[in-house]
């Protein structure tokens, strides 16, 4: 039976921040996989529109079928996972967590056994990635992008730029809820998102494909502890 906890807004904001920054290092993490392993983006779909267009402008379009694969599967781990959030089905983020984990699973086996070809693990961790991005789109409220940091970026000049104008904040959920308070919490989400990608471009060479293992082992962990039930007061 699931745990059930009492939370002031405040905690509550802070338990989601903890966990959008996790998430983005995984996204990091993940990405920089794949740039180096696949030379391919699989959470920064923007890089990859950006490869897909120059490579078919010069004339090699097979050059940008990855970059268009990936596109595709990321779009429709979006779908998936918003078609979930929406439905009456319990524990989405628990849920979302165990499929992507399960998929980062899928490629450590297949790899194993001699499938290289970088064609599904593209589309199997764009897919995981597309999920994991519908798993948190609010820390308090505040909108959050946990697979790609252009947006993030984005907010956190806005926020600095409300903050020094010291502009009202209409949907504020106390005191401590502040546009300096904002622009932190999504500087702490950028900083989670190069953390995983640092932490990715030192493994990965080393390790290989079994560099997944400290995603699956996460993932694992924020399901498990997704049993928990938390009340706003």
């Amino acid at each position: 039976m699931a745990a059930r906890f009492i939370f002031t807004a405040k905690e509550v904001a802070e338990l989601q921040e903890w966990l959008a920054v996790s998430l983005a290092m995984i996204a990091g993490f993940l990405d920089a996989y794949g740039i180096i392993t696949y030379d391919t983006y699989v959470s920064f779909m923007s890089g990859n529109t950006t490869q897909a267009g120059y490579r078919i402008g010069q004339g090699n379009c097979w050059a940008a079928v990855h970059s268009a694969l990936a596109i595709v599967f990321f779009v429709g781990g979006s779908f998936a996972g918003a078609l979930l959030a929406h439905s009456g089905v319990r524990r989405i983020k628990r849920l979302v967590f165990g499929v992507v984990a399960a998929l980062l699973a899928l490629i450590v086996g297949f790899t194993q056994l001699g499938f290289s070809s970088g064609w599904v693990p593209i589309a199997l961790v764009s897919f995981a990635m597309g999920a994991m991005n519908t798993a948190l789109s609010r820390v308090g409220a505040q909108y959050v992008s946990l697979t790609f940091v252009t947006g993030t970026l984005s907010r956190i000049g806005v926020q600095l730029a409300l903050a020094a104008r010291r502009a009202p904040l209409p949907d504020s959920q106390g005191s401590w809820d502040t546009h300096l308070y904002r622009a932190l919490l999504l500087a702490g989400i950028w900083a989670g998102f190069l953390t995983g990608a640092l932490l990715s471009g030192m493994a990965t060479p080393r390790f290989g494909v079994w560099v997944l293992l400290f995603p699956m082992l996460i993932l694992s962990a924020l399901a498990a502890l997704d049993r928990t039930t938390i009340v706003a007061v």
